[in-house]
């Protein structure tokens, strides 16, 4: 059996030999829209949840948070068919922000930007990208019922209209991507991400879980503090194209996207793998170990305790965190046990969080290789052991008995392994 896996921009070739077989785990298939373009004029022209753009007509100023090139969404397709709206509202190119919101990630620097927007939009409106630490452009707007601060972006929450751009997915913690994540998190403060994510170790903070899920919900009452007045998400095939757009309130939006999302992104699995080969699904998916780390979030949910994971990722850019980079590689903890301990310590902070992650998913196994363009010391200081695909693949193979089962998961950013009832 030949394995093809996504790794950066192109695909990297193992075999599997015989007699060991593999099932795939993979998102279902599904068709992408014949005329996305046309498709997502008809979700502006049809909102949901009771709000319209065409309520803020007269609106003096714009600010739209979208999406920084960690995330695969089509902003090709999503923005001009809602700034053609808008501009039929009579609102100038002028009035017109494009927040990019990278949350805690680092600022992307003005020559990037056309990496997430369209270069013709470049020179119609002010793009600006969010950066979490600048408290000057932050304003405060209270605290949710889960004592979580609210610092927001200024050019944002000052704007007349307030808008979200962005996908829904499965999010291995926040249960599903988009809705008011993208300005919730995206255009938080560092206080406001923190506070958020330290809820990540409840145990209701899962992948495809929303109506309970503590993180989510927090992310909704920020969304509500906000003030954002209008989301505009995709659904998007495993190839990343358009099947369907979905526009209103962003709760509404949530609450329409998530059925669809759950059947194309959940699969179901008989049981559980001796062995997991995750790769998180090629670029941008893998574009640095911080976002590839997701991968093994959802591969955990398909191997048994003690078995071993593969995990395929290329990193072109590195760790992808100056924060985790630091926590791990200066004064960095050399088991699992050790960076539990110093999180009791310490106490929770986001970036470092990553380290987290890595050891409550890696404790469980037996066996943790990273297939990546990572110097190898620097893998092995994140806790992994670094290897080749064959490599990784012989030397799991050498542990398992012929009829061991293994699992492949060639897009685990996007999949989320179910595991069937009863099993």
């Amino acid at each position: 059996m030949i394995l093809s896996l996504p790794y950066g921009k192109s695909q990297l070739l193992a075999e599997l030999p015989t007699p060991w077989k593999a099932d795939w785990i993979t998102p279902a298939p599904v068709a992408a829209a014949s005329q996305p373009l046309l498709t997502v004029e008809a979700a502006l022209a049809e909102p949901v949840g009771g709000v319209q753009l065409e309520d803020f007509r007269g609106a003096r100023s714009v600010a739209i948070a979208i999406n920084d090139k960690t995330r695969p969404v089509p902003h090709d397709v999503l923005l001009p068919p809602l700034l053609a709206r808008l501009e039929a509202l009579g609102i100038p190119d002028n009035s017109i922000k494009l927040l990019i919101a990278t949350g805690a990630h680092a600022p992307m620097p003005p020559e990037e930007f056309a990496r997430v927007v369209p270069p013709a939009l470049l020179t119609r409106h002010v793009v600006i990208s969010h950066d979490c630490d600048n408290q000057a452009n932050l304003r405060y707007l209270g605290e949710t019922q889960r004592r979580t601060p609210v610092w927001m972006n200024r050019d944002f929450v000052e704007a007349d209209l307030r808008i979200v751009v962005g996908n829904v997915e499965p999010h291995q913690f926040q249960g599903f991507s988009g809705g008011a994540k993208s300005a919730a998190i995206g255009l938080g403060g560092r206080a406001t991400i923190n506070a958020n994510h330290a809820m990540l170790r409840d145990p209701l903070a899962q992948p495809c879980r929303y109506d309970d899920n503590p993180m989510r919900q927090d992310v909704e009452e920020i969304g509500a503090l906000a003030g954002i007045h209008f989301a505009l998400n995709g659904i998007l095939t495993s190839t990343k194209a358009l099947v369907r757009a979905i526009a209103g309130n962003p709760r509404a939006v949530m609450e329409s996207a998530i059925p669809l999302a759950r059947a194309i992104f959940e699969a179901p699995i008989a049981t559980r793998y001796e062995l997991v080969i995750a790769a998180a699904g090629g670029h941008p998916k893998d574009i640095n170990f911080y976002q590839a780390q997701k991968a093994l979030a959802h591969a955990s949910l398909a191997v048994r305790e003690g078995g071993m994971v593969v995990l395929v990722a290329a990193c072109p850019e590195g760790i992808g965190s100056r924060g985790y980079e630091r926590w791990m590689l200066e004064h960095g903890p050399t088991s699992y046990a050790e960076v539990f301990a110093r999180f009791e310590q310490e106490g929770f902070r986001v970036g470092p969080h990553k380290a987290l992650l890595i050891a409550r998913d890696g404790s469980r196994l037996s066996r943790l290789w990273l297939v990546s363009e990572l110097p190898p010391d620097t893998a092995r200081r994140l806790l992994l052991t670094p290897a080749s695909l064959e490599e990784a693949l012989h030397a799991a193979l050498m542990e398992l008995a012929p009829d061991a089962r293994i699992g492949v998961m060639p897009l685990a950013n996007a999949t989320v392994p179910r595991l069937e009832a009863g099993v």
